[in-house]
């Protein structure tokens, strides 16, 4: 992906802005056209008429809202575009050579589509020959439609030049992306990068072993917490009133994850995806410690830069926007009560239909925003509610890698080298894990480096001296 020219159209752009108004007059003009013509038999209306003006207001729709950072995806329309062309030329007559003809004009367009693709995301780095790759089927419309053209009856050739025009303007507001940064490519999803360099039996392995549920493993792990506790102390002392146990097993995990990045990946279509510098903090916020008070699920993004006060602030910020209603409520909740409100039936279907959309990473952005399944980790303490900790089970829906759970503190009698006995705190936590993101060496690295960032959490106060990428 190193030798990838990444293309952007910004939607400030004065060229991008007429596209859509080419685009826009296109589907408009043709629309005015069948009302002239009349009638049309059901396949021409579906080939001449709805798929060229589905083609043309979808190019001005990803070129205008997904061009800054996404601008491969318009692809998509200029197949349709190719389709409605091939649709067209095959329904001209072209006496005994129509046949090999027809399939000459079926390779072009298809070379069209091809290139096009290849350019648009990048792999070829020579954006001018789409001018002259665009134009081509107008081209060849113009020459079957000549004596259209001489009669000077041009109505009829509106809606094409006008729709191939919009694309030659994408064309001259195509800039590059700055050296340096990487920008989503084709197999990408919303949330996470793909990633293209596993070994074999990583790439395999998430076919054979499906469900996240029945591939986790546990772990269990005892810390020694007397200078976490005199770290909090200081904290509250510092006027940070809140500060506890939670936001630094957080910011210890924000810290490690700056020297073992690959524990922020995660499974999704029977792919591994990184999600980079994004930190998704997943976790259940209860208004009130009752039975009867209800709970909900909230989302906080974190970044491998953050400090302990960074934790602490985005944390607390997520916890009293949910408090602060008379109901606690959250966007995830409004959204379960229109659920909720959908017959059981037809629920199911929903249901399965937004597994499909996850599982080719088109589930709209705002779902996964508020979805307590897609996260880069699940969080929550048991410590509070007065028991040890859990075992929680991963999510089969959604994402999650990483379920931890901590419970309340214990004290230890330990024998030291003199022989004195000294009583020690400890805090049990377990976590449950998506074995196939990473190996178990690579588990075992982080959660020793996790053991070792606790003994010293006056580290977290500090940026991180060093951040190492997931990819280079």
């Amino acid at each position: 992906m190193k030798n990838r020219t990444p293309y952007f159209v910004s939607h400030k752009n004065v060229l991008t802005w007429l596209m859509v108004l080419c685009m826009v007059c296109s589907a408009v003009a043709r629309i005015v056209f069948v009302g002239m013509k009349g009638t049309f038999d059901t396949n021409q209306m579906w080939s001449q008429i709805v798929l060229p003006i589905a083609a043309a207001l979808l190019y001005a729709a990803i070129v205008l809202f997904s061009g800054r950072e996404r601008f491969y995806k318009s692809a998509i329309p200029v197949w349709m575009i190719c389709l409605y062309y091939y649709f067209f030329f095959a329904g001209f007559g072209f006496s005994a050579f129509d046949t090999m003809i027809t399939a000459l004009y079926a390779i072009s367009l298809l070379f069209v589509a091809v290139l096009y693709t290849q350019i648009s995301s990048g792999k070829v780095s020579h954006a001018w020959l789409l001018l002259p790759l665009l134009a081509y089927p107008l081209g060849a419309q113009l020459y079957l439609q000549r004596t259209i053209l001489l009669s000077g009856a041009y109505t009829q050739l509106l809606p094409d030049i006008l729709m191939i025009a919009g694309c030659l303007l994408t064309v001259l507001a195509i800039r590059v992306h700055p050296a340096g940064d990487y920008h989503p490519t084709w197999g990408d999803r919303p949330d996470g990068r793909k990633i293209r360099t596993l070994a074999p039996m990583a790439q395999i392995t998430a076919f054979f072993q499906v469900e996240r549920n029945t591939c986790s493993n546990l772990f269990e792990e005892s810390f020694e917490i007397t200078q976490v506790e005199r770290y909090i102390r200081q904290k509250r002392r510092e006027g940070l009133t809140d500060f506890g146990l939670t936001h630094v097993l957080l910011a210890a995990y924000v810290r490690g994850l700056c020297k073992y990045p690959q524990l922020n990946r995660f499974i999704s279509g029977q792919q591994v995806f990184s999600r980079g510098e994004d930190i998704q903090y997943c976790m259940v916020v209860k208004k009130e410690m009752t039975l009867e008070s209800p709970d909900t699920s909230i989302k906080v993004h974190l970044s491998r830069k953050d400090t302990a006060l960074d934790v602490y602030n985005k944390l607390n910020a997520a916890v009293e926007e949910v408090k602060k209603s008379a109901e606690l409520d959250s966007g995830l909740d409004n959204l379960i009560s229109y659920l909720n409100l959908i017959p059981n039936v037809v629920l199911k279907f929903v249901v399965w239909l937004l597994k499909l959309l996850d599982y080719f990473g088109l589930l709209p952005k705002f779902l996964m925003e508020l979805s307590p399944f897609h996260g880069s980790l699940f969080f929550t303490s048991m410590g509070s509610l007065g028991i040890r900790p859990i075992y929680h089970h991963l999510y089969d829906f959604g994402n999650i890698p990483v379920f931890g759970a901590f419970g309340c503190k214990r004290r230890a009698l330990e024998i030291q080298e003199d022989g004195s006995a000294v009583q020690k705190k400890y805090l049990d936590v377990k976590f449950t894990l998506d074995e196939r993101i990473v190996d178990g060496y690579y588990y075992a690295a982080f959660f020793k480096h996790y053991r070792s960032l606790l003994r010293h959490p006056e580290l977290f106060d500090l940026p991180p001296e060093e951040i190492l990428p997931d990819i280079d």
